[in-house]
Order: structure tokens, then C-alpha cells, then sequence
């Protein structure tokens, strides 16, 4: 189980379809909204023109900016929201997720996260939204 968060898949769910866990579990003594981050870098230049994989991995970077900023890190992370643009990305959003977790949660344990198909993003040319909320301890 990570420090900061413990994590839980309790019995009479089933197992989860991904990389999630059904449940987290932080004492904390303030909450950490993210807003959803999209496939930008620093300068606001799109990252993956037309590759869900490249913009999860970007999408996740931003992610981990933004925890960093308030002294956080992934361990934190109590529950993700995640927005593709079309469900023809799901498999390729799963695969990129399955390489980065990893790195992220080296336990093995990972967030709750909720997957939304939706019509559109702000803009086109985004095919995935991730956002956050992360515990401070």
C-alpha cells in the first residue's frame, strides 16, 4: 500500500478492468484539486497530433507538475477522472496507462479512476482530459 493513500479492492467487487483500484483511503489535512490536464507542454504547443498514447503520457506529466507545485506526488493521488474524446482510444489510453503506472505507483497499487467517453474536449485536437484529487497529509 503506498504511505499516503492506502488503496482497496474490496471482496464482492469485482476485479477491477484496468489499472484502478475500486477504493482510496487518506487522512488528510487538506484536499488538492487539479483541473483536467490535456497533451500541451510548457509553451502551449500540442503534444501527438492524432496519438492517444503520446498525449497520455503528456496529460500525466502535467499531472505530475501540478502535484509537485503544492509539494505532492502521485502517492497522493486519492482519485482520477479520465476524458477521451472517442472510444476508439480506450485500448490505446489502457496500454499507455499500463507503461506509465508503473513508474508512478511502484507498489503496484493505483488510484481510483473513472473513464468518460465524451462527444468533445476543448478543443479537437485533445483526445484525452486527466484530472485529479490528491490528499495532503
Amino acid at each position: 500500500m503506498s504511505e499516503a493513500v492506502k488503496y482497496n479492492n474490496p471482496s464482492g467487487l469485482a476485479k477491477p478492468l484496468g489499472a484502478y483500484s475500486h477504493v482510496a483511503r487518506a487522512r488528510a489535512s487538506e484536499l488538492v484539486f487539479i483541473a483536467g490536464q490535456v497533451a500541451v507542454d510548457e509553451a502551449g504547443e500540442l503534444v501527438g497530433k492524432g496519438d492517444i498514447a503520446a498525449q497520455t503520457r503528456q496529460a500525466f506529466d502535467n499531472l505530475g507538475r501540478a502535484l509537485r507545485s503544492e509539494g505532492l506526488g502521485f502517492a497522493n493521488v486519492t482519485k482520477l477522472t479520465t476524458f477521451l474524446a472517442h472510444p476508439e482510444a480506450i485500448e490505446g489510453f489502457m496500454a499507455a496507462r499500463k507503461e506509465i503506472f508503473p513508474k508512478l505507483y511502484p507498489s503496484g497499487q493505483y488510484p481510483p479512476n473513472t473513464l468518460l467517453v465524451i462527444d468533445r474536449l476543448v478543443g479537437e485536437q485533445f483526445l484525452i482530459e486527466i484530472e485529479a484529487i490528491a490528499a495532503v497529509l
